[in-house]
């Protein structure tokens, strides 16, 4: 506890006097230090941590997914609190934060599953509300724990996937091979491991080309190598694809390695935007 006071002290001293790197390279170095405690201690701290004029100043490429002030609220809890988050074209957005601090729910809201109670959200430019139907045709996602038709295997999962978009003849063996389930085709999802589901789950998210894709905690289960993989595929789909990747992630040491830019929400709340090459920097 002391500790956290020292460190909240020096913090709030570099952001009064507003010696904006001095802040910068202070508050990541002890994200560094306390990496091994991220959950318990990081956090904690981050919900009090004012803006301090930790802003990106440079000009934007185009924006695809935004949200302006929005709030969901459940049973008088407010699980989000004025949110404005913004994602620029051909980038991956880590939104990291803690279980339970409300990046799932923040993604359903997006992708129109959810109602805000208050603001708005958009994706390509698209209302969350008004015409979720079509995020929902030109996005991919995977939101918590992945379902499939158990008794199929993972090539008709696909296929269904792909008639259910309205879409055929989309080389669906070859998105198994990209996403390491190479001649699994024909056995049943039952006989997967949970890494070889969240492969699957993947496959089926990009299988239609989608120009967003939505990914909620996408290398759960996965081993080191497995995680590895992802991150290179995660960086040819935006190098070589053209998509536009919005993943969260509990781990801050997973998410720097492979994003362009960071969120981070504690307790539902945002409470700072910053380029991952900025981060690296200043650690």
């Amino acid at each position: 506890m002391i500790l956290s006071m020292l460190w909240w002290k020096n913090f709030l001293t570099k952001c009064q006097t507003k010696n904006k790197v001095a802040a910068r390279q202070f508050y990541f170095s002890r994200i560094h230090s306390f990496d091994r405690y991220f959950n318990d201690v990081v956090f904690s701290l981050l919900l009090y941590i004012p803006s301090c004029g930790i802003e990106k100043e440079d000009a934007m490429k185009e924006i695809v997914i935004s949200t302006d002030r929005i709030t969901k609220i459940f049973s008088g809890k407010e699980v989000i609190r004025e949110c404005r988050i913004s994602v620029e074209q051909g980038t991956i957005y880590g939104f990291l934060g803690k279980n339970g601090a409300g990046k799932t729910t923040m993604f359903k809201l997006l992708l129109g599953f959810l109602k805000p109670t208050t603001g708005t959200a958009t994706v390509l430019g698209m209302d969350s509300v008004k015409e979720n139907a079509k995020i929902l045709k030109h996005t991919g996602s995977l939101i918590e724990v992945p379902v499939f038709y158990e008794h199929l295997s993972a090539t008709d999962n696909l296929l269904l996937h792909l008639a259910y978009m309205g879409l055929e003849n989309m080389e669906v063996e070859l998105v198994l091979k990209r996403v390491g389930l190479p001649g699994t085709g024909t056995q049943p999802v039952r006989e997967f491991s949970l890494g070889m589901r969240q492969r699957l789950a993947i496959a089926r998210a990009i299988v239609h080309k989608p120009e967003v894709l939505i990914l909620d905690e996408p290398v759960n289960g996965l081993d080191p190598v497995g995680m590895r993989e992802m991150r290179v595929l995660f960086r040819q789909l935006v190098d070589q694809d053209g998509i536009t990747i919005l993943l969260s992630s509990h781990l801050i040491s997973e998410v720097q390695q492979v994003t362009d830019r960071i969120g981070i929400i504690a307790d539902g709340r945002l409470v700072l935007e910053e380029d991952t090459a900025e981060i690296i920097h200043a650690i």
